[in-house]
């Protein structure tokens, strides 16, 4: 059976892995399934339409692979939310030959709204995966919670 990205809109989900948590970003282009795997990062701590974006961050850096980009993505934001004790909820991404370059929106923590569940302490190698399946970009990992 042949898969076309226009059937799988862009989306996020969580999936199971002993005490931490997956995340997996899905969609169209490798960006916005790097931009939905931001979402599950956010979802695993809060509902992400709680994230009003008051706020803009942008980042840029570069990798050697798709894989480990979205490694060092995803600490990146977990690192800005840390040091700028934020929360994103909107994700702009453009991926170029191993270079991303994202403005992401949020606002600080509010723990009456946003009632954080789990504090991220790192994205990990365990289960990291970028790859185009049948014209659908999948990228995951499991995040330390």
């Amino acid at each position: 059976m042949v898969h076309r990205a226009a059937d799988y809109p862009g989306h996020w989900e969580h999936f199971s892995h002993m005490a931490d948590v997956g995340i997996r970003g899905v969609g169209a282009t490798v960006d916005e399934a790097f931009a939905q795997a931001a979402v599950a990062l956010t979802a695993a701590i809060t509902e992400p339409s709680k994230v009003r974006y008051d706020d803009s961050v942008q980042l840029d850096f570069a990798s050697t692979d798709l894989e480990t980009l979205l490694f060092e993505w995803l600490n990146a934001l977990i690192y800005e939310m840390a040091v700028r004790k934020m929360l994103f909820g909107h994700f702009q991404v453009h991926i170029d030959d191993c270079h991303l370059q994202a403005q992401v929106w949020g606002e600080r923590v509010n723990r009456f709204r946003h009632q954080p569940a789990v504090e991220v302490k790192g994205a990990t190698y365990t289960e990291l995966r970028v790859a185009n399946d049948d014209g659908v970009w999948v990228a995951q990992c499991i995040i330390d919670v």
